[in-house]
């Protein structure tokens, strides 16, 4: 059994920073991707930020050079640093990691807000 569960959203000002977390924990398999969707009202859901098991990284334009992704294979967990909010990354953030056996699981989202 796969078990994801995502930590960190909130309120922030426009310019602010917030960190999320994501801890994902399996009895058999091990990780390959692991990293951060989301999914703002009335639209679809969007990669932020993924990273494979040999750190390679992949960001969305919109995100690059505000936000960072960190993994700790040790742990099982990948966190999200952002920072300069815009009230455009206000959004249902979701961890989401592909096991060894290429099966998806995802977290059940946190909420983040960016609003003055």
């Amino acid at each position: 059994q796969v078990q994801v569960v995502e930590s960190g959203g909130g309120l922030v000002q426009p310019g602010g920073s917030l960190r999320l977390s994501c801890a994902a924990s399996s009895t058999i398999f091990s990780f390959a991707d692991m990293g951060w969707f989301r999914q703002a009202p009335g639209k679809q859901r969007e990669l932020v930020a993924m990273t494979a098991s040999n750190d390679i990284t992949l960001y969305a334009d919109s995100v690059k050079g505000r936000f960072t992704i960190s993994r700790d294979n040790a742990k099982n967990t990948v966190d999200l640093q952002m920072g300069s909010l815009k009230s455009e990354d206000t959004a249902v953030y979701y961890c989401r990691v592909t096991t060894s056996n290429l099966r998806t699981y995802w977290g059940q989202g946190t909420q983040v807000t960016v609003s003055s």
